[in-house]
């Protein structure tokens, strides 16, 4: 999975940075080193606090801990830490070219289908 960041106010959505998940680790590329140095920082293996109902039980309200080490993990990292320490804007792209989230395939949650999509993109 990569996630592609833009500055909010280009108008032409130029990519400035990209940070990709292996699975294991986050490698960043950017052509500004500083950037670069800030986003492999809002990337360290450490757990991210999210306000966010997706991530949430049913049931409960307030913050969730995100812990490190799998693709949740790297997309709550991207929307929440990245953006409020660069202000920039994160785009999600898979790493499958071909497949996608089959609807009559409800027998898997849809992030055990992200994960799936992920892991076939890296073979």
């Amino acid at each position: 999975m990569d996630v592609e960041f833009t500055r909010p106010d280009d108008e032409q959505k130029q990519v400035v940075a990209i940070a990709r998940w292996d699975g294991r680790e986050v490698t960043v590329s950017s052509d500004d080193e500083e950037l670069t140095r800030t986003l492999t920082k809002a990337f360290r293996l450490m757990p991210v606090v999210v306000d966010d109902g997706a991530y949430r039980r049913l049931g409960t309200h307030g913050s969730v801990v995100v812990p490190p080490g799998d693709l949740e993990w790297f997309r709550a990292a991207a929307q929440t830490r990245v953006v409020a320490e660069t202000g920039l804007q994160a785009r999600f792209v898979p790493g499958a070219a071909d497949g996608g989230y089959d609807p009559a395939a409800g027998y898997r949650r849809f992030d055990e289908q992200l994960e799936r999509l992920d892991a076939r993109s890296r073979d």
